[in-house]
C-alpha cells in the first residue's frame, strides 16, 4: 500500500503504480473470494456428510424398531475387531437385561423346552369312552372258545368343548295376605329382595363380564371380534353394549383400584413409565394422542397400577404422586423434574435407556459403541449375581464392584465427550448418560433398588400388544376405563391369579360389599382366602 505523500509527481508513473495497485487488489481480492468459496464448499461437505450419517442413524433405529430382532445383544468378541483385549473368561456368562425381562446374553442361548407329548393336567375332568370288541371278534380263532377280558389300554386325548352360555332365570317369589284380601283391606305385597347385580338391571352376569373384560384387556381382543365369537353361538350381543359394559365395571371397580393405587404409593420404590394411546378425535380427520402411565410397587405392595391422562403434561405424574415419598425409578421425561425437585421423591435413572442409546449409535460409531456396551455388560453381570442375595448382601456387592466399574465409565465419559463429533448419535448418548449420571449410580447406594427401569416397560407391553388389536380408545372416559380394568388384571398376573377367575369374583361380591372391607378383593388377598396359601409377586415384575 503507497501512501499520499509517497506518490510521485510524474502522471505517467503515477497512472502504473495505479494500474498495478488495481491489479494486486484484484488477485488478492480473487484469492480472497476463492478461499471463502473453498472454506464454504468443505463446511457444506462436512454438514452434508454429518446429516447423512445422522438420517442413516435414525433409519437403522426405525428399521431395527419395525423389523429388526428386538434384542439388544452384544457379543464383547466384537471389542477384538477395534484391537481391545477382552476377558474371554467371561464371554459364556449372561451380561445384560433386556426391554423384555430376558436375560441379554454374550452369545445365544437357546431356550430349551420339553419336547414330546405330555402328561395332561390332572385338574381336568375325565369323561371315560369305551371300546369294545364285537360279539364275533370275542370267540378264539383257534378252539372256538369266548375270550376272557383280562385288562384294557389307557389313551388319553385332550378334546375342547366350546364354552357355553347359560340364562339365569332369577324368580321372586311374592307374598300377600288371604285374609286381608277378603276383608278389602290395603296391604303391601312381599316380594323376595332383587339380587345384587355389577350392572344394575343389567342383561350381563358376573361372568360374562369378567370374560368380556379378560378378553378385551387381557387377550387384547377388539369388540368387534367378540361380537364374531358370540354370534357363531347364535348370541348377538353389539360391541356398543359391551363398550358400555366396560365402562359401567370400570366405574364399580374404581374404588378397589383407587386403594390399589393408595397401596402402591406407599412403596419404598416406584417404577414408572408410559407411553401413547390413541383416542379418537371426531371433526380432526385424526386420532389424537392420549397417554396411559403405569406405577408399579415393591415386594411389600405388589401392585401394578395404570392410569390415563389425555395428554403428556407433567401434570399426570405429579397429581398421582402427590404426597409420595420415596425413590421413582423412571425414564429421563422432563415432567418428572419438579417432583424431584421438592425433595421428597429420588430419581433413580434406568442403565437400560442409557445403554439403548449406545446401542443405537452403533452402526455410526462400532468402536467406542462396543466398548461402552462392554463396560455396562460388567454392571449387569455383578447384577445377575445379586439377584438372589438379600437387600444387605446385594448393597455391599455392589458398593464393591460396581462403583469401580462406575468410576471407570465416567472417566470414559469424560475422555470421549471431549473428541467425539458434536450432534452425533454417540455425543447424543454420551450427554445423556452424563447429564443423569448423579441419578444413574443411585441405584448402588441402597440394596432394594433395580439398575433398570425394565419392569414399567414390561407392564406397557400389554398396552402396546392391544393397541394393535383394538387401535384406539373413543374417548377419554374410555381411555380411563381401560387403565382402571388392566390395573386389576396386572396386579393379578404379578400373583399368578386367573384374572377371569378373579374378576369374576371381584364383579360378583363387590356390589354388596362395604368400603371398609374392599382389602380382602386385593389380588394377594383374594389368592391366599381362596387357595389358603401366602401368595408372593412373580419374580418377573
Amino acid at each position: 500500500m503507497i501512501r499520499v505523500d509517497e506518490l510521485p509527481n510524474d502522471p505517467a508513473l503515477l497512472k502504473r503504480l495505479l494500474v498495478e495497485q488495481r491489479e494486486q487488489f484484484r488477485v488478492e481480492h480473487d484469492a480472497l473470494v476463492e478461499r471463502i468459496r473453498q472454506e464454504a464448499a468443505d463446511q457444506l461437505e462436512a454438514l452434508r456428510l454429518r446429516m447423512e450419517a445422522e438420517k442413516k442413524a435414525e433409519i437403522d433405529v426405525l428399521l431395527r424398531r419395525f423389523y429388526g430382532p428386538k434384542s439388544e445383544r452384544f457379543d464383547p468378541r466384537q471389542l477384538l475387531l477395534f484391537g481391545i483385549q477382552v476377558d474371554t473368561a467371561s464371554l459364556d456368562e449372561p451380561s445384560v437385561e433386556e426391554e423384555s425381562g430376558e436375560p441379554l446374553v454374550s452369545r445365544r442361548v437357546r431356550n430349551r423346552h420339553k419336547h414330546g407329548r405330555q402328561s395332561l393336567p390332572d385338574h381336568l375332568p375325565r369323561i371315560e369312552v369305551e371300546h369294545d370288541l364285537a360279539d364275533a371278534e370275542k370267540s378264539c380263532p383257534c378252539c372256538g372258545e369266548t375270550r376272557q377280558r383280562i385288562g384294557a389300554e389307557v389313551s388319553e386325548q385332550l378334546e375342547y368343548l366350546p364354552a357355553s352360555f347359560k340364562v339365569l332365570r332369577h324368580v321372586r317369589h311374592k307374598y300377600a295376605c288371604r285374609r286381608c284380601e277378603q276383608e278389602a283391606i290395603q296391604t303391601p305385597i312381599a316380594t323376595a329382595a332383587r339380587p345384587p347385580e355389577p350392572i344394575d338391571k343389567g342383561l350381563a352376569g358376573p361372568g360374562l363380564l369378567a370374560y368380556v373384560i379378560t378378553s378385551k384387556l387381557g387377550d387384547h381382543l377388539p369388540l368387534y371380534r367378540l361380537e364374531s365369537i358370540f354370534e357363531r353361538q347364535d348370541i348377538s350381543i353389539a360391541r356398543s353394549t359391551m363398550c358400555a359394559w366396560l365402562q359401567s365395571a370400570a366405574d364399580l371397580v374404581a374404588p378397589l383400584v383407587a386403594l390399589i393405587a393408595n397401596r402402591v404409593r406407599g412403596s419404598r420404590v416406584i417404577h414408572a413409565d408410559e407411553t401413547v394411546v390413541p383416542v379418537q378425535a371426531p371433526g380432526q380427520g385424526k386420532c389424537r394422542k392420549g397417554r396411559i402411565w403405569t406405577y408399579i410397587g415393591d415386594p411389600a405392595n405388589p401392585y401394578v397400577a395404570y392410569h390415563y391422562t389425555p395428554d403428556r403434561t407433567r401434570a399426570g405424574p405429579s397429581g398421582w404422586l402427590e404426597h409420595y415419598q420415596g425413590y421413582l425409578q423412571a425414564d429421563a421425561y422432563g415432567g418428572y423434574d419438579g417432583i424431584y425437585r421438592a425433595g421428597d421423591v429420588t430419581e433413580v435413572a434406568c442403565w437400560a435407556h442409557a445403554r439403548r442409546k449406545f446401542f443405537d449409535a452403533k452402526s455410526t460409531d462400532g468402536k467406542r459403541s462396543a466398548a461402552m456396551l462392554a463396560l455396562v455388560g460388567e454392571l449387569y453381570d455383578v447384577e445377575r449375581r445379586a439377584k438372589d442375595l438379600d437387600e444387605s448382601a446385594r448393597l455391599e456387592l455392589r458398593r464393591q464392584e460396581s462403583v469401580p466399574i462406575l468410576d471407570r465409565i465416567k472417566a470414559w465419559l469424560d475422555d470421549e465427550g471431549r473428541v467425539v463429533l458434536p450432534r452425533s448419535p454417540m455425543a447424543a448418548a454420551i450427554g445423556y448418560a452424563r447429564n443423569q449420571w448423579d441419578a444413574l449410580c443411585v441405584y448402588t447406594q441402597h440394596g432394594f433398588l433395580a439398575i433398570d427401569n425394565n419392569a414399567a416397560e414390561r407392564a406397557l407391553k400389554r398396552v402396546a400388544i392391544g393397541r394393535k388389536n383394538w387401535l384406539f380408545a373413543g374417548n377419554d372416559k374410555a381411555g380411563q376405563a381401560a387403565a382402571t380394568l388392566s390395573t386389576l388384571i396386572a396386579s393379578a398376573e404379578r400373583h399368578g391369579v386367573n384374572p377371569q377367575r378373579y374378576l369374576t369374583s371381584v364383579l360378583a361380591k363387590l356390589p354388596t360389599t362395604p368400603a371398609a372391607d374392599l382389602h380382602q378383593f386385593l389380588p394377594d388377598v383374594w389368592k391366599a382366602d381362596a387357595t389358603g396359601e401366602t401368595s408372593s409377586p412373580s419374580p418377573t415384575t
